[in-house]
């Protein structure tokens, strides 16, 4: 892999991956002025939680036509956030950021340079960069003053409310833990005092015997949940429990790109050849960084993947009603069992 750091023409960081060597020394002429951001830290007493205010990202790019996406590589008669004219995989400042500063930072993952491509459709070449930027993209991050957690996301389809249709990602540098990460650790310390055991080693080691398993490898298990609270949800962890991407070794980051290539192709068929894309959230969860309030609890966190879609079956989208909003009380309308046994039938041939 080679990484090329740059800048933009208003100072955000621009970073491209390759496979191979390529010229990366386009320039961005754009007359932009420097980022000006009024995000800003709240922190909610009664849940113990911290809640951004970027009231700026009203004004954010909203539904672009394709000939003016600014994700697409730059051509003669546009420019875009990307100054050269083809690309693997590209990382740069989010000109919006919902965090930014002291309060953290925001980053785009562009997946690829095609425009009407999806993850999906990636190689498996490509998918191990996309691994490799969001590892080296975590390394990184995690390094800068006050950031307490990276997260890498990745949001698809105009249902789960994206504003740009390019295959893309992005990641968050908080300032703190994240909530559910929180409750996460908060439980593994309760079953460490408990058992004298690991919580997640106990869950993958029981989802891997039970009938929910989608998908398995030598180094990773893909399982819908016992307790899945959206209609169709896998997880997707490594047989060897780390903290985070960093940590991955060789052999599990050779496996990831096929089967997290299968998983998303398998989605794309849960509702018939006819369905559009199925809109989905693939989110990264890490442990908090080294030097976060929480360090002391990195080695009880297990890295996994977990994948999800709104979708509930065809033409028809999961809304978070009155119990999920109001009091964070999931009801699921599809059983886990069967929604494993869907994604097992649409296997690729």
């Amino acid at each position: 892999m080679r990484k090329t750091v740059t800048r933009l023409a208003d100072g955000r960081e621009l970073v491209y991956f390759d496979a191979h060597d390529e010229d990366r020394a386009a320039v961005d002429r754009r007359p932009l002025d420097p980022v000006v951001s009024a995000s800003e830290i709240r922190y909610d007493a009664l849940l113990d939680e911290y809640v951004a205010i970027a009231s700026h990202r009203q004004g954010r790019i909203y539904h672009p036509p394709a000939d003016s996406c600014p994700l697409c590589p730059s051509t003669d008669d546009w420019q875009s956030e990307i100054p050269a004219t083809s690309y693997e995989v590209a990382v740069f400042e989010n000109r919006f950021p919902s965090l930014e500063g002291e309060h953290g930072r925001c980053e785009v993952v562009c997946f690829t340079s095609d425009h009407t491509a999806s993850f999906a459709d990636l190689t498996e070449e490509r998918a191990a960069l996309v691994l490799a930027a969001w590892t080296d993209r975590t390394a990184e991050l995690s390094a800068l003053p006050g950031v307490e957690q990276v997260y890498c996301f990745e949001n698809r389809g105009a249902e789960i409310g994206v504003t740009l249709a390019h295959p893309h990602g992005q990641i968050y540098a908080f300032p703190f833990t994240a909530p559910r990460t929180a409750t996460m650790l908060r439980n593994a310390a309760a079953h460490r005092a408990h058992t004298r055991r690991n919580l997640f080693d106990d869950l993958v080691e029981r989802e891997r015997k039970d009938e929910r398993v989608v998908l398995a490898g030598e180094h990773w298990t893909a399982f819908v949940p016992y307790a899945a609270r959206w209609p169709y949800e896998v997880h997707l962890y490594p047989h060897r429990r780390v903290a985070d991407l960093t940590a991955l070794d060789d052999d599990a980051r050779a496996e990831f790109p096929r089967l997290y290539l299968e998983l998303l192709r398998r989605f794309d068929r849960l509702f018939g050849p006819d369905a559009p894309p199925t809109p989905y959230i693939a989110a990264w969860h890490q442990a908090p960084t080294a030097r976060s309030g929480a360090a002391e609890d990195r080695d009880e966190f297990a890295l996994h993947l977990e994948l999800f879609t709104v979708r509930r079956a065809s033409g028809k989208l999961k809304y978070l009603a009155g119990t999920e909003s109001g009091m964070g009380a999931f009801m699921n309308d599809v059983s886990p069992e069967s929604a494993a046994d869907r994604l097992r039938e649409v296997a690729s041939s």
